[in-house]
């Protein structure tokens, strides 16, 4: 559970750094609503303020963030797309890259450069702190709605 509360984290905080609105974020999801998850975020992007570029550039960087998360969390960085438990985010990250690299191989090479921006991102003291408390206030509610997480976001981010 605590694994999956910095995965949860790392999607909404690098969404609210993009400029979305993260309107909750869960590691206690409904199980009847598809495939079993173990952890929910629920983000919101004021779409009238992004080219359909920018849009497909932050929804890649959003679906990776969990699963850098996790890998800088726990110490073992990983190929995204090689973890079955995070096929859903490689999977959501490529139908979001299409647009920018048609070509799979370029688009390959592109979500692994992502990969590593986010994990040299999420490492650093400040950002880690913020997605750290995020993980613990998740950990101790289980779901964090839109004002909670803004007020714990606030605190460390400007």
């Amino acid at each position: 559970m605590e694994t999956t509360a910095y995965h949860e984290s790392g999607h909404a905080l690098v969404a609210i750094m993009l400029g979305a609105k993260v309107r909750s974020m869960t590691i206690d999801p409904d199980r009847d609503d598809g495939p079993e998850r173990y952890g929910d975020t629920q983000i919101r992007w004021r779409k009238s303020r992004y080219s359909a570029r920018q849009l497909a550039e932050n929804a890649v960087q959003v679906c990776l963030a969990g699963p850098v998360a996790e890998m800088v969390y726990t110490g073992d960085p990983y190929h995204p797309g090689l973890i079955p438990e995070w096929a859903a985010d490689w999977q959501a990250a490529w139908i979001a890259a299409e647009p920018l690299h048609a070509d799979e191989r370029q688009r390959l090479a592109y979500l692994e450069q992502v990969s590593i921006a986010l994990f040299r991102q999420l490492k650093r003291d400040e950002i880690w702190a913020a997605l750290a408390a995020l993980a613990d206030h998740l950990l101790a509610h289980e779901t964090l709605e839109a004002e909670e997480i803004e007020d714990i976001v606030g605190d460390w981010l400007p």
